[in-house]
């Protein structure tokens, strides 16, 4: 479930038109989740219409968010969707914080959602 999961969270994010969409497998690298998912948006009310669009799909799936951070914020959106952590950021912070470059062992995980 864990991989479609992750498949789910990218489509979802994509549907409100995130950028740069990233997976790490972070399967015996991190113990808190499977799967890293980054994205980034452009401003405050689409970081939180990606966020919300994940809550929904992951939900409609079954999957219950643990706990979601940052949301009012809309700077950086941490949702724990449990195997799966979606980092959803304004650009500026994904820039500063470069998780791909901070976890940069995990290999990539391809998205299969046409378009990427």
């Amino acid at each position: 479930m864990n991989e479609n999961l992750l498949q789910i969270t990218a489509k979802a994010a994509d549907d409100k038109r995130a950028e740069d969409l990233v997976a790490l497998n972070m399967q015996g690298i991190s113990l808190v989740s499977d799967y890293f998912f980054i994205c980034h948006g452009n401003s405050d009310k689409q970081l939180q219409a990606i966020a919300r669009e994940i809550k929904e799909k992951a939900e409609e799936q079954g999957v219950s968010v643990r706990r979601m951070e940052g949301f009012d914020e809309a700077r950086w959106i941490l949702i724990d969707l449990g195997d799966v952590i979606a980092h959803v950021f304004h650009r500026e912070e994904r820039m500063y914080y470069n998780l791909e470059r901070l976890w940069g062992d995990a290999p990539r995980v391809d998205l299969q959602i046409s378009g990427i």
